[in-house]
Formats: C-alpha cells, structure tokens, sequence
C-alpha cells in the first residue's frame, strides 16, 4: 500500500536565528536533519514525500533539499509533492484578523495536504531526528489501514528520557495510556530537567521511562475531512479570543476528538533517541551526535547510498 511522509517544515524558526532553523547543516556533507528523516523514511517503506511549506522560503527550501532529493527520490521511484501554509488559507465566512501575521499552526499545515494526501500518511516535524525505529513502526502500523475503519490512527511515543536536554527545561507532552496501549490524552508538561533520579518538573518527579509524543503521528486520508471540520469549529470558538496568536494544534484537535471517543490513537513506542534543533546552542550538539551514527555505521556517510530502487 502506497503510504506517504508529510514534513511539517513551515515553522518560522524565530527563535533560532541565524536563518531558516530546517535548513541548518547538520551531517558530514552538509546533510540537515530532514535529509535523515527522508533517507529513514524511504528505508522503512514509505514512497512518497510531501514537503509542507511557505510560499516566501520556496526558493531557499529548494535550494537546499527540495531540489536534490527530488533527484534521489526520482532514482527511487518516490514521489515528491509540495503542499503550502498560508495564513489567508481559512475556512470560508472568515477574514484574518488585523495584525495577525504568524500561519495557524500545525493543524492547518497538515490540512494544506488537502487534494495532495490520498493515502495513509505519517506526519513529523522537519527539525526533529526521530531515529530509524518509529518510521518502521508508524509505517507498519500504516500498512494495515482499511477505509472501512478511516479513524484507527497512531502515535510515536518516545521514551522520556530519550528526549530530555543537558542544556535546560524542555516542554513534552507526556502520554496517557489504556492497558492496550492506546492514548487517552497527552499532557502538555513544560519545565521538564533531567535530575540525578531521572526527571522532574516543578519539583515533581517525573518517571524517565514515560512516553512523550514528539508530533509523528500515523494518519489516514479521512483524517483530514475532520481536521477541516475542526479548523471551521477553531475559527468560531477560538480565534474570537485570541485573534492574533491563537494557534490550530495537531495534537489538541487529536486530543479532542479522543475526549469525543472520534478516533483511536494506538501509542507505538520507539526506543531511539530524539534530538533537535530549538536554538542556535542546540547545533553543535546535534552535529556530534550524527557524527558519531555516521562513526557506529547506523548511516553512511554517503547517506543515501545504501537505497536501492
């Protein structure tokens, strides 16, 4: 079954100066850490790429990824597509409010896939390297989708511990669970440090061994009916009260529509660890760290060597 990647790389990267933070160079040959994601992607199965992006970073995206793994991709037989967030990309009846200048948040970049996303598809943050296992997982998990049950989705879940930073607090939402493994809700939890015990929060002991969502979700094509449903709803409930920053969350539409017992999100663990770029310190840390993958033989470093067609 045809199953495709969808990479949220749109983010204004404000806070990480110095440029486009998706675009930074990361890996031995200037490799950024979507090049990681795609290679682990297509490794895993998925033949299809959607780069979700803005309209005014088009030439500097192609520039620097778009226009050289469509060559690889070609080589593979994947496909690549471009979907764009628009801040005047809203439901009909509504106006953008004066002064609003930021898109609307991820949940209105997935649903800028709308007419491109025909197949079950996962979704990922473009600078966040997820490690090789969650791809094998999610897409799995994605081969098994059957129409006659459009709303069975998934979720990556990452062990605490695994995502947690030597330089500082971290914001995670940490995931509630059934005894079969399905979420139930995920909690926003900011303030996250590592701690001699494990972690904590606000002087709360947190158990390491938890599972925290890093936004890399499985989703099915019927999926983003609802989310188009849901950013008519936002519009009308939310925007009125926070008009210029009032954002459409992937996971918050997800969490509500769990409380509406609407979907299923089966949690499939990954024992990688996560790492990313937030700030300009965070660099030099991930640099090392795909060096040493590189070293240990986890990648090549000619990375998309190893893929045969």
């Amino acid at each position: 079954m045809k199953t495709a990647l969808v990479i949220m790389a749109a983010g204004i990267g404000s806070r990480f100066g110095g440029g486009i933070k998706q675009l930074a160079a990361v890996g031995p040959n200037g490799e950024i850490i979507m090049d990681y994601s795609i290679h682990d992607a297509i490794e895993a199965g998925f033949d299809k790429i959607v780069f979700i992006i803005r309209h005014d970073i088009e030439d500097a995206f192609k520039q620097a990824i778009g226009n050289r793994i469509e060559g690889i991709c070609a080589g593979l037989g994947v496909e690549i597509a471009y979907a764009y967030q628009d801040l005047n990309d809203i439901p009909a009846g509504y106006s953008v409010p004066e002064g609003r200048s930021k898109p609307w948040g991820t949940g209105q970049a997935v649903l800028a896939c709308k007419g491109i996303i025909r197949e079950p598809f996962a979704v990922i943050n473009a600078d966040d390297y997820y490690g090789k296992e969650a791809f094998v997982q999610i897409h799995s998990f994605l081969q098994g989708y059957d129409p006659a049950r459009p709303y069975e989705l998934s979720m990556a879940g990452f062990i605490l511990k695994n995502t947690l930073s030597d330089n500082g607090a971290v914001t995670r939402g940490l995931c509630r669970m059934n005894d079969e493994g399905y979420l139930t809700d995920v909690v926003e939890t900011s303030g996250i440090e590592k701690t001699a015990g494990g972690a904590a929060a606000g002087g709360r002991a947190i158990d390491p061994e938890s599972l925290a969502s890093m936004n890399f979700w499985g989703l099915t094509p019927e999926f983003v009916e609802l989310l188009d449903r849901g950013f008519a709803e936002f519009f009308e409930k939310t925007v009125p009260g926070n008009p210029l920053k009032g954002e459409y969350l992937l996971p918050i539409y997800i969490g509500e529509l769990l409380q509406k017992n609407a979907v299923s999100v089966k949690v499939l663990p990954s024992h990688d660890k996560w790492f990313g770029v937030t700030y300009q310190e965070d660099k030099p840390v991930v640099i090392e760290s795909f060096a040493k993958l590189v070293e240990a033989g986890v990648y090549r470093r000619d990375l998309f060597s190893d893929l045969k067609k």
